[in-house]
């Protein structure tokens, strides 16, 4: 049993990456699949699905190119026993802005870019490049 189903999702998606292989899957929740979605729509993931069987499932496709994964880094900031807030006027910039940060603010689930956007801050999940 994990403590952790954020951490359990990016430990997940860095094994299957090392491993090469075409896809993982995870079990499904609300927050594992607007993660997933932000990945994919950041063009760092081919595509995210849910399955219909039980118990349900995230599957994830993941991206590589030329046989050299996308992501190279994923990495959880705010754990359960150490929460990380960030204010509108703080935004992380990951990478110099080439990787992204995960939000999760009062809004929904959003990248650092949208965030700063919108000017709002929130509980900054992970950060990803």
């Amino acid at each position: 049993m994990f403590n952790d189903p954020i951490s359990d999702m990016l430990t997940r998606i860095r094994n299957g990456l090392l491993a090469r292989k075409k896809e993982v899957e995870i079990p499904f929740s609300k927050i594992k699949m607007g993660i997933a979605q932000i990945l994919a729509k950041e063009g760092l993931i081919l595509k995210v699905e849910k399955t219909e069987a039980f118990p349900e499932n995230l599957k994830i496709e993941l991206k590589y190119i030329n046989k050299e994964p996308i992501i190279t880094s994923l990495k959880r900031v705010s754990v359960p026993s150490c929460r990380m807030y960030v204010d509108k006027d703080h935004l992380p910039k990951v990478r110099n802005n080439m990787g992204i940060a995960i939000i999760s603010t009062s809004q929904g689930l959003m990248t650092n870019k949208e965030a700063g956007q919108k000017k709002i801050g929130g509980e900054l999940l992970c950060e990803i490049y």
